[in-house]
């Protein structure tokens, strides 16, 4: 039984992530490895690992995922929906109106002078993660060798570096082209876990190995009103996505633009990046969508507005909260067992892959002059030497950010 006290702790920490968490899913998973291990020990890093390797291949978002399954272990199932609320809730009250401000003057305020700062402060929380996740994840020659081939695995899947080889080496091109067409992520991380199952595992496989469950795709319907029929599209979205919430966008661009019309390309756009300068997970760009549908598109005004984002939130979200109630208390039962153990060990060297070049494709968009690096690097010296709670950091980097924009205007 879980007292209040941890229930409370569970609130109060992800209420702080879901108004503090930009930078999308490596970020979140950065700072509740500070919050979660760092500070507040719950659990172990290679627990934490462990759960971000298992978590890849459930589908839906990661991010919010690790979030819910870091309250079930902290406050059993009460925790478990307390910190996907309070993970989630918050970005859906910004989002909220800005949607308003949208729908009434076609734009949204002008934010991104303090995401400059906030994005370099977010390149230096993930390498700090990344430093303490190789001490845990990388044990020996072998996972070195996974990381590093996943690594070189993940560089040429990148669209920038397939462009480049196109015209310098035409067979690596046709293998990084042939990398771009697939889910290379989950891809590397099934290798891994296979790879490391042969080698840390014993020879016989225990008939007792829980795997996982396969999950048929939810068909979108096309019964009225049209409220159904958004929620059951944004279910099917929850539902059936895979890994990073980044992927949402092609999910959208099929069903919003492509499939009903209800949305035109630029209006998608908007949403997402209101999705990405608003704290918390990427997935509320569905609050955004459901708000701009029900206020204008099923002509439902402001009230309708409100209840399609909530509709369109819930929806989208739902489908984590059922998948890691059930999954969650397996996941001790999957780390005891000594092939899922070594599948987790070969998983978490990938992990650590991802999260390295997820590591160079941040810094590469987010340090574009000397005052962003500089600020990536007094922020990851606050990190790793004085320990500074990354909140902090967050929220002074975004002031930096607002007064460099000033300085040259």
């Amino acid at each position: 039984m879980y007292s209040m006290s941890r229930l409370g702790e569970v609130a109060r920490l992800f209420t702080k992530l879901g108004f503090t968490a930009f930078g999308g899913p490596a970020a979140h998973l950065a700072l509740m490895e500070e919050e979660t291990v760092h500070r507040r020990g719950w659990l172990d890093r290679q627990h934490f690992l462990d759960m971000v390797a298992a978590i890849n291949f459930i589908p839906g978002p990661s991010s919010t995922q690790l979030a819910i399954h870091l309250g079930y272990l902290r406050a059993g199932f009460p925790g478990l929906v307390v910190a996907g609320v309070c993970f989630i809730v918050p970005a859906m009250l910004i989002i909220f109106p800005l949607a308003w401000l949208y729908v009434t003057f076609g734009r949204t305020p002008h934010v991104r002078e303090a995401l400059v700062g906030i994005n370099a402060c977010v390149v230096a929380i993930v390498a700090a993660a990344l430093w303490r996740f190789i001490k845990t994840g990388v044990k020996d020659r072998f996972s070195a060798g996974i990381a590093v081939l996943a690594t070189g695995v993940l560089c040429l899947a990148d669209p920038k570096l397939a462009a480049w080889l196109h015209s310098h080496h035409q067979p690596l091109a046709s293998f990084a082209e042939l990398l771009g067409r697939g889910k290379t992520d989950l891809v590397i991380l099934a290798l891994a876990a296979m790879a490391g199952a042969m080698w840390y595992g014993k020879p016989k496989v225990s008939p007792s190995l829980p795997m996982l469950l396969p999950l048929a795709s939810l068909g979108a319907t096309h019964a009225d009103p049209q409220f159904l029929q958004m929620s059951l599209l944004f279910l099917k979205v929850g539902a059936t996505i895979f890994g990073s919430g980044y992927v949402l966008v092609s999910y959208l661009q099929s069903g919003i633009v492509d499939q009903h019309g209800w949305m035109t390309q630029q209006q998608l756009l908007d949403a997402i990046a209101v999705g990405q300068v608003t704290p918390g997970p990427l997935l509320t760009t569905a609050t955004f969508i459901g708000y701009f549908l029900g206020h204008v598109r099923f002509g439902g005004g402001i009230s309708g507005g409100l209840a399609g984002g909530m509709l369109a939130t819930v929806a989208i979200f739902l489908p984590s909260f059922l998948l890691i109630a059930f999954l969650g208390p397996l996941l001790p039962k999957i780390r005891n067992n000594p092939i899922a153990r070594g599948a987790l060990n070969g998983m978490n060297a990938a992990v650590v892959a991802l999260i390295l070049v997820t590591t160079f494709r941040l810094a590469g968009a987010a340090l574009t002059d000397i005052a962003s690096l500089l600020i990536a690097v007094g922020s990851l010296l606050a990190l790793l030497i004085w320990n500074v709670n990354a909140t902090w950091l967050i929220l002074i980097s975004g002031l930096f950010g607002v007064m460099r924009m000033r300085w040259h205007t």
